[in-house]
């Protein structure tokens, strides 16, 4: 059975975070700026992350499952600070 892809296309337009968020390029941003008003501009400019049901609809084209955005803090795993990595060695000791 052959391997499935993910589609090339996407994964040049867009960027996974490790937290499952998913960043990209906001439309109608790029140029013919000067047409368009500073509001407008500041919209654009606002959120570069997908929203969950448009982020669920890239996890078939992707092949992989995706964390959304309204996962809870407690489920995202931190690396320890040096200090704190030193508290846990002497805590085990």
């Amino acid at each position: 059975m052959p391997k499935n892809k993910p589609h090339k296309g996407i994964l040049k337009r867009v960027r996974v975070s490790k937290t499952g968020k998913v960043r990209h390029r906001s439309a109608y941003h790029k140029h013919l700026r000067s047409g368009k008003g500073g509001k407008k501009l500041r919209q654009l400019r606002k959120d570069p992350y997908m929203a969950n049901p448009d982020a669920k609809r890239l996890e078939k084209l992707l092949f992989r499952r995706l964390r959304g955005r309204t996962q809870p803090k407690t489920a995202l795993r931190r690396s320890p600070t040096p200090a704190e990595r030193r508290a846990a060695m002497e805590a085990q000791k």
